[in-house]
């Protein structure tokens, strides 16, 4: 292991140790987003080996946020956000099977939508947890 590669080890799971519930989200926000370009660049470069095993790691942090959502407090939003990660996994399947750089694209930019959304409440989510903690 290089020392970029222990540097960036112990940055994630200082990270991880670190986080607030808010922040965990963000992190496989960007988790997801990062094996997306990581895999177009293995499909670009014919790597199809690589670019299933990145593809298959963004589909394995989409099931973890969706495991993260409430259907008790979030109820219609949840449900609609199930739907959305739902509907991304099977097109990061679709995109693995077909090597369709479009269908990446798609699920990215689908995800940076959510992410937004996500960092925008922040300040109010965060807030939250301190008052019930």
């Amino acid at each position: 292991m290089n020392g970029l590669q222990a540097y960036q080890r112990v940055n994630t799971q200082t990270s991880i140790t670190d986080a607030d519930p808010h922040k965990l989200i963000q992190l496989l926000y960007n988790g997801a987003l990062e094996r997306i370009n990581m895999a177009k660049a293995r499909m670009q470069a014919r790597d199809y080996e690589g670019k299933g095993k990145l593809i298959g790691k963004a589909i394995e942090i989409i099931g973890g946020l969706r495991s993260f959502l409430d259907f008790e407090k979030g109820g219609e939003l949840a449900a609609r956000l199930e739907g959305l990660y739902d509907y991304m996994e099977r097109t990061l399947l679709e995109a693995s099977a077909r090597n369709d750089m479009a269908k990446l694209d798609e699920v990215a930019d689908l995800l940076r939508s959510v992410k937004e959304g996500w960092d925008g409440i922040r300040e109010e989510a965060v807030g939250q947890s301190a008052q019930v903690g």
